[in-house]
C-alpha cells in the first residue's frame, strides 16, 4: 500500500518582470479573489492562462509523487524554478495552477537562516520556531539538549544569531528542522553547500535514518549526492520539466547534456530515454568488517534486454562523499554479459585497508567504455569498519566479476 506523504499535480507559478507592474498586478489579483469562490472560474492548467505583460512562468505543469522512505532529488540550473517549487510546497507562496497536496509535519531549509530572527539568541529562536510549529514548551525543552548538541553551538547558543557566520546558521537551522519537528516531510535546498566536512557528514547520516519513515526533496548542485541519496531525481529548466522523476542516473546524463549540449543530441533526448537494466537489489557479505575479512558485494540486476558487454565498477564512498577506493573493470580490460531477464552478479572486493568508520559503497555498469551507463545504483549497502589501518590507496580491479543468470 502506497504512503503518497507529497503529491503535485500540474503546478504553476507566475512571476512579473517589472517591479511596478508587479505591484498593479497584485492588487487586481486580490480584488478578484474577493469574489466567491462559486461565481469565479479557476484555472487548473497553464493553458487557461494568459500571461500579462512582463509575466513568465516560474513553474510550468510540475508534477511528481513522493512516499515515506522516498528522497526525491530535483536538479538544475541556476532560475530553472527549484526553489520557487520549494517555496509553493512549504506554503511559503500559493501556486497559480494545479494543486500541492502535503501529509503530516513537515520540515524545511530553504533559505539560509530563514525563520531566525537576527535579534535574538539560537535558544530564543528554538523556542520561536517550535512555538509556530505547534509544540509547547515543554516538548520543546526535551528535545534542546539534542539540537545544541547536533549543532555544536553551546558556547554559542545565548549569542545573537546575528552574530553567526553562516555555517552556523546552517547548523542550527539544520538542527531545528530536523530535531525539533520530526518530519515526516524533509525540504532540503542546498544545506550541504555551506558547512565543514564533518558536520556535511552528520547531516548525511541524518538524512539516511530519516529516509525510513519520512518522505525528503533535496535540491543540490552536486551530482553525488543525487547519486548517492536520491531514489528518483526531477530535471527542471526554465520552470518546466525536462526529466520527469526517475532514474537519478538518467536525470544527472540529461543534467549533464544540458549543461553541454553535443550537436549528436537527437531531438526528445530527454524525454525518452530509458535505461536497459535496473539494478533491484544490492547486498554486501557484511555490514561490519575489520581490515583482514573478505568483503563480497553481490548485485541482483533485472535486464529488458541482453546486454553482451558491459563494464562493471564499483566504488566505496566516505560519509563526506570521497571515493576511497575504486574497483574498476576498464582499467583490467574484463568485460561481463547480461543477459535478458534476471542476472546475479558477485562482485570480490576483498579486504579493505582503511581507517575505523562508517563507508558507502556505489555500484555501476557500463555498456561501453566511456559510454552511457546501463545502471548506476544511488547508494548500496553501508559498511561500518573496525580497524586500525592508516588508509587505503586506490585498488585496481581484479577481474573477479560473477556472473550467473536465473
Amino acid at each position: 500500500m502506497s504512503d503518497v506523504l507529497i503529491r503535485c499535480e500540474e503546478v504553476g507559478k507566475i512571476f512579473c518582470r517589472d517591479l511596478r507592474r508587479s505591484l498593479w498586478y497584485g492588487v487586481t489579483d486580490i480584488a478578484s479573489d474577493l469574489i466567491p469562490r462559486e461565481q469565479r472560474t479557476l484555472p487548473k492548467r497553464s493553458t487557461d492562462i494568459q500571461l500579462r505583460n512582463q509575466e513568465f512562468w516560474a513553474n510550468q505543469d510540475v508534477s511528481f509523487e513522493v512516499q515515506r522512505g522516498e528522497c526525491l532529488g530535483l536538479i538544475g540550473r541556476n532560475g530553472a524554478g527549484k526553489t520557487t517549487l520549494l517555496k509553493m510546497l512549504n506554503g511559503l507562496i500559493k501556486p497559480d495552477t494545479g494543486r500541492i497536496e502535503m501529509r503530516g509535519r513537515v520540515g524545511a531549509m530553504i533559505a539560509l537562516g530563514a525563520g531566525f530572527n537576527p535579534i535574538l539568541t539560537a535558544r530564543e529562536n528554538i523556542y520561536v520556531n517550535g512555538s509556530i510549529l505547534g509544540l509547547g514548551r515543554k516538548q520543546i525543552s526535551r528535545r534542546l539538549d539534542e539540537i545544541i548538541e547536533f549543532s555544536e553551538l553551546e558556547d554559542f547558543i545565548d549569542s545573537p544569531v546575528r552574530t553567526f557566520s553562516s555555517g552556523m546558521q546552517v547548523r542550527l537551522g539544520f538542527a531545528v528542522a530536523t530535531l525539533l519537528l520530526k518530519p515526516d516531510v524533509l525540504i532540503l535546498d542546498e544545506v550541504m553547500a555551506v558547512g565543514d566536512i564533518r558536520f556535511r557528514a552528520k547531516c548525511y547520516r541524518t538524512i539516511n535514518e530519516m529516509m525510513h519513515s519520512a518522505a525528503v526533496i533535496l535540491v543540490t548542485h552536486t551530482m553525488p549526492h543525487v547519486s548517492l541519496f536520491c531514489s528518483h531525481s526531477m530535471l527542471l529548466d526554465k520552470g518546466r520539466t525536462v526529466f520527469p522523476a526517475g532514474d537519478p542516473n538518467l536525470a544527472i546524463e540529461c543534467y549533464n547534456e544540458l549543461l553541454n549540449p553535443s550537436d549528436e543530441t537527437p531531438e526528445g533526448y530527454f524525454k525518452h530515454l530509458e535505461p536497459p537494466a535496473l539494478a533491484v537489489n544490492t547486498e554486501i557479505s557484511a555490514t561490519r568488517v575489520s581490515n583482514e575479512e573478505m568483503v563480497y558485494l553481490d548485485l541482483t540486476v533485472e535486464c529488458s534486454e541482453p546486454v553482451l558487454c558491459c563494464y562493471p565498477r564499483v566504488t566505496l564512498f566516505s560519509p563526506d562523499d570521497r571515493a576511497v577506493i575504486e574497483w574498476n573493470s576498464l582499467r583490467g580490460e574484463s568485460s561481463v554479459s547480461l543477459a535478458a531477464g534476471t542476472n546475479h552478479l558477485r562482485c570480490t572486493l576483498g579486504r579493505l585497508p582503511l581507517r575505523a568508520g562508517v563507508y558507502f559503497l556505489g555500484a555501476a555498469l557500463f555498456n561501453e567504455k566511456n559510454g552511457p551507463a546501463v545502471f548506476i545504483t544511488r547508494k548500496c549497502n553501508q559498511i561500518h569498519v573496525v580497524g586500525n589501518a592508516t588508509g587505503a590507496s586506490e585498488c585496481q580491479f581484479s577481474g573477479d566479476f560473477s556472473v550467473s543468470q536465473g
